[in-house]
């Protein structure tokens, strides 16, 4: 019983987040039963231009590291945010979704070949929070129930709290994690959000017909409850209010 109860929630899950988390989880196993390495999975151009070890374009987003708090963080952050993109401003729109995916690697990839990053998972998930707080300007946000802010400042917040996790901000200035993060976020809604609306503006980045026939569901399901993007619960620090209400 309880087995078909957690099956259920899974499969509720939206696809590409419920694809994506997995991945992530299933690689950090593998690497942790020493199955693989993560020698195997980093971002190397050699290695992949020169040996033709292409998979290492997609592994090395899947690895945050060895399970601990800092993996712990990541993959709450990653499904979190990554869900309520889903079920909010892409809902209905999964290609859209897959291809914001496809864009984003693509651009923390062309970065990868010149500040020499080598695991770019902790930056798609920073990329996918700014994504989010943009779309979200009005939403309050209360992290570990200490500090009080507006959405847009949520990437800034974490790039603070990773340099408690450890992490230099010498790092993040030269392109890595948070600040690659959000450079490829904000690319991203500058194309799809605000110059489509300036004058003489336009999309430019056109969701391909071929992920639209595969991935895009021609009518919605009437009895599916998205997860509030308001309220997403779970988490104290990321739990938020819209102003006014």
């Amino acid at each position: 019983m309880a087995y078909q109860s957690l099956q259920q929630e899974y499969l509720q899950i939206p696809l590409v987040t419920r694809a994506y988390t997995t991945a992530c989880v299933l690689t950090t196993a593998a690497v942790q039963l020493e199955i693989i390495t993560p020698f195997q999975l980093y971002f190397n151009p050699e290695l992949i231009f020169k040996h033709y070890q292409v998979w290492r374009l997609i592994t090395n987003f899947l690895f945050f590291g060895t399970v601990g708090f800092n993996f712990l963080f990541n993959m709450i952050f990653l499904y979190r945010y990554c869900r309520m993109l889903e079920e909010g401003s892409f809902r209905g729109r999964t290609a859209d979704f897959v291809f914001m995916f496809l864009f984003g690697g693509f651009l923390m990839t062309v970065f990868g070949l010149f500040v020499n990053l080598v695991f770019l998972g902790q930056a798609f998930t920073i990329m996918l929070v700014y994504i989010w707080s943009r779309r979200n300007p009005y939403v309050r946000m209360n992290f570990f129930g200490l500090l009080n802010f507006q959405a847009p400042f949520l990437p800034w917040v974490l790039m603070g709290f990773s340099l408690l996790l450890g992490n230099s901000i010498i790092v993040d200035l030269l392109g890595k994690g948070t600040t690659s993060g959000i450079a490829v976020g904000h690319i991203y809604y500058f194309l799809e959000d605000v110059f489509p609306n300036q004058p003489g503006g336009g999309r430019l980045l056109k969701t391909p017909n071929i992920l639209k026939a595969v991935f895009d569901i021609p009518e919605e399901d009437p009895n599916y409850n998205p997860l509030p993007e308001d309220r997403p619960g779970g988490f104290n620090w990321g739990e938020g209010q819209r102003l006014g209400g």
